[in-house]
């Protein structure tokens, strides 16, 4: 392995002084009018070329002050071949920017499907590029495998959906199965994690954390701050913060003592930052409001992970 996921992240979190992780979901109509007046909407091409150009820029804004960006391949898959070839630019710009890229595609397939989709996105020398991607285990364990594999061979990293922040995670995520062999019983999530920690602790690096890591939402603190201490060695990527109502202080709950362990994701409140009344009354022009929301999240996150350690 000629690098390790894990360890790449600790240091990026550590150079920065910051945990955050900037999701592009590059909605068009919230995209600055500047750049989308006189665009047709069925132009795909051109929506396409402004879409990349929207989020290089959220990249310029924000390489300096967050580790991660996330883009979400829905946004670009919607606008065809068109798109795909948007999402490359992106990709590729964030990595020139210093930035370790996670895709979030929530892929999840088994056998040599599985095997790739993660030749497709997993290390920088695959089609894709990408540092990491996320993964939805819920065919079962051995759709994990391929993931880990390709992950461990190219220096990248998964992020299992463990327990999402969306309000009907519940319905499956929360349902209570009995363990083997026993009459004692575990919350599916909880399952999940105890999966996501074995391969965590089989792929460790030096700073204790795998290259398998777990996405639980801020929105269900409660849960979050249990996972913590029951995947001590996975990184949580932790979406819900801002927009979904998650707080600095439920996100504190994934920090371990040295204020590690965790990524928090912000899309809207970030890259859309120019529409929120606390930065369009500062006459900055928008790439100046979605780097003060960044400069401002890490700030309010550095304080809650202060109060862990």
């Amino acid at each position: 392995m000629n690098s390790h996921f894990g360890d790449l992240l600790a240091q990026a979190v550590q150079a920065k002084r910051s945990a955050i992780c900037v999701g592009l979901d590059p909605r068009w109509s919230s995209l600055p009018k500047k750049l989308t007046e006189g665009i047709e909407q069925r132009d795909r091409g051109s929506i396409a070329r402004i879409t990349a150009q929207f989020c290089c820029e959220v990249i310029d804004a924000v390489a300096s002050l967050a580790p991660v960006v996330k883009p979400q391949a829905a946004f670009f898959e919607q606008l065809g071949c068109e798109g795909m070839v948007a999402l490359d630019t992106v990709v590729r710009f964030a990595r020139n920017a210093g930035m370790l890229v996670l895709l979030d595609g929530k892929r999840g397939d088994i056998g040599t499907t599985a095997q790739a989709y993660a030749q497709a996105y997993l290390g920088q020398d695959s089609g894709w590029g990408c540092d990491a991607l996320t993964v939805n285990p819920y065919l079962g364990d051995d759709t994990l495998e391929p993931f880990v594999d390709c992950a461990r061979e190219r220096g990248a990293g998964i992020f299992v959906l463990v327990k999402t922040s969306n309000p009907g995670s519940g319905f499956l995520q929360d349902c209570r199965i009995r363990r083997d062999d026993t009459d004692e019983t575990d919350r599916v999530y909880e399952k999940m994690a105890d999966l996501v920690q074995s391969r965590a602790l089989a792929t460790v690096g030096t700073s204790g954390y795998g290259i398998v890591g777990a996405v639980v939402g801020a929105t269900y603190p409660n849960q979050l701050s249990e996972l913590r201490h029951r995947i001590p060695n996975a990184w949580i990527l932790i979406p819900g913060y801002g927009a979904q109502g998650g707080t600095a202080s439920d996100v504190s709950r994934g920090f371990d003592q040295r204020g590690l362990g965790a990524i928090v994701n912000s899309s809207r409140g970030i890259i859309f930052a120019y529409e929120l009344a606390q930065y369009s009354g500062l006459s900055l022009n928008w790439q100046d409001a979605v780097a003060s929301a960044t400069r401002d999240m890490a700030e309010q996150l550095r304080f809650a992970r202060s109060s862990v350690i």
